[in-house]
């Protein structure tokens, strides 16, 4: 049996979820961004119990077969994020639809209903947050990382992270700065 789980969105999430299974004593035999696979259905008391633990930490059992769609399509974005720095460049449209086996305006206008966003307007938040990640551990030139998220220039990046964030990608990376110099200096 599977359920379904919203707002997954990295490894730290999965644990989290695992630890709430276990802990509930419910077992399971795999957890994934988005979705658990559990070895026997769920009594109104465990699902009851599974509800709150998840939802203390942010997460949400998802009923609604629009709703795991949406997941469905968040998770698949978040791997072609992840994928990019791959050789072999995909237009998202291209690689969503494929994944999910829909046509790309059907799942395009049932994102946008159920998120109030487009998928493109999602992919660009998940890019910018991935940057805004790189320039805060502060390993990465604003290249490399322009590079590494499909942007076509230093610039495009640039345009996106000012829109998104209202800041340049430089004054949000001084601004990171300042603040671990102000930690180090307690």
């Amino acid at each position: 049996m599977k359920i379904y789980i919203k707002n997954m969105v990295c490894p730290r999430c999965i644990s989290a979820v695992e630890r709430i299974l276990n802990g509930e004593e419910i077992p399971f035999q795999k957890v994934e961004l988005g979705e658990v696979n559990l070895t026997e259905p769920l009594t109104n008391e465990q699902r009851e119990t599974l509800e709150k633990q998840l939802l203390s930490l942010g997460f949400e059992l998802i009923d609604n077969r629009r709703q795991v769609m949406v997941d469905k399509i968040k998770k698949t974005v978040m791997a072609y994020l992840e994928s990019l720095d791959d050789t072999e460049k995909k237009k998202l449209s291209t690689v969503v639809s494929a994944e999910l086996h829909h046509e790309y305006t059907y799942l395009s206008d049932l994102f946008s209903t159920v998120e109030g966003l487009t998928i493109e307007a999602y992919f660009i938040r998940l890019r910018i947050e991935k940057a805004k990640e790189w320039l805060v551990y502060d390993e990465l030139t604003l290249s490399e990382i322009a590079w590494r998220l499909g942007y076509s220039s230093v610039q495009h990046l640039s345009n996106q992270f000012k829109k998104v964030t209202g800041l340049t990608p430089t004054h949000f990376k001084q601004i990171g700065a300042g603040k671990r110099l102000a930690i180090d200096s307690l």
